[in-house]
């Protein structure tokens, strides 16, 4: 089976936990025997978990796993339950008698989305990611080809709120892969985005922001501000594109810091605006290692920007329209 998403690279599994009684859920990236890893955050309201160790001046070399979730700073809780999973694999990292496993995470806020109208809602219950979601998504965790679109941390991402939440597009989970004189690299992005989700090769706006909730018609944000148009006032931390970009290369945790670094040209290209004071914009870079191949990292980072625009459009063409209540997000394919 062709696979042209992050399982492409040797020594990753993903899975996702896709909740049933609202759109959330989490993507668990799984690296078991160890990765080395890097993280950039350009927006300006992230929500994340362990990135301070990921510097290159920090102590640890190798994270066993990855969370990306949706539920706000509530699904950062989905790491503990990947921790688990993986203390009961034997993985971790050796502290004496005990192996911890080090698990880094990000967030996008979707609560937005059915959270406050929700069944569970008036019953009291809070439906966000936490430890079990995470634990099920380890259960998923599979190398196939990473399904997409309205899944894991992408059930509920919306894209295009610059006009209003109620006036955005789906957006969701999208992954692409390119692999180049032996060399893969891989990204899967989930696409929350504030911002117009643009054609990198072909300039052409795909989704983003409509003129009314009722309409398909787009109000293309960026000719908008342009021309001095007046928008609604999106809200701090409610908008956030998360990911991570992995290789089979060799990489030192410096060079896997520049990838993550790099890899945000990709969201410049497919995303319009990118990395807002109302976004918390944060790419993960992993190398696995499997591949023995020393790192190019000219040519690295091309790919990297690459496989992240591409997976960002990806995630808008595999999202499908999400109805809740009188709220109605469609997608770009109807």
């Amino acid at each position: 089976m062709n696979n042209n998403t992050l399982t492409a690279v040797q020594g990753i599994k993903v899975g996702h936990q896709t909740d049933k009684r609202r759109p959330t859920g989490c993507t668990v990236v799984l690296t078991p025997f160890g990765s080395v890893a890097g993280v950039d955050v350009r927006g300006a309201a992230p929500g994340t978990r362990e990135t301070d160790l990921l510097h290159p001046s920090n102590t640890v070399q190798h994270i066993h796993g990855l969370v990306l979730s949706g539920g706000s700073a509530f699904g950062l809780d989905a790491a503990s339950g990947v921790m688990r999973w993986l203390e009961e694999q034997g993985h971790g990292l050796p502290v004496g008698p005990v192996c911890v496993p080090i698990v880094p995470a990000a967030v996008v806020f979707d609560l937005w989305v059915d959270d406050f109208e929700s069944a569970a809602y008036q019953r009291g219950e809070r439906v966000r990611p936490d430890a079990h979601a995470g634990y099920q998504a380890c259960l998923a965790a599979s190398s196939a080809p990473v399904p997409q679109g309205n899944v894991g941390a992408g059930a509920g991402a919306t894209i295009g709120k610059m006009n209003g939440p109620h006036c955005a597009m789906k957006g969701g989970v999208g992954s692409a892969a390119l692999t180049v004189n032996g060399i893969t690299v891989a990204a899967l992005i989930v696409c929350n985005a504030l911002g117009d989700v643009i054609d990198p090769h072909t300039g052409q706006l795909l989704a983003g922001a409509r003129i009314a909730p009722n309409s398909r018609e787009l109000l293309d944000i960026r000719q908008a501000q342009l021309t001095g148009q007046a928008i609604t006032s999106p809200k701090a931390g409610s908008n956030t594109t998360i990911g991570v970009i992995a290789t089979d290369a060799v990489l030192t945790k410096p060079q896997a810091h520049r990838l993550a670094q790099v890899a945000h040209d990709g969201l410049a290209r497919s995303i319009c605006p990118v990395h807002t004071p109302m976004d918390g914009d944060t790419l993960f870079a992993l190398g696995t290692g499997t591949s023995g191949q020393t790192a190019d990292m000219m040519l690295l980072s091309t790919l990297a920007a690459e496989v992240t625009a591409m997976a960002v459009v990806n995630a808008i063409k595999a999202a499908q329209e999400l109805r809740v209540g009188r709220h109605w997000w469609p997608a770009m394919t109807p």
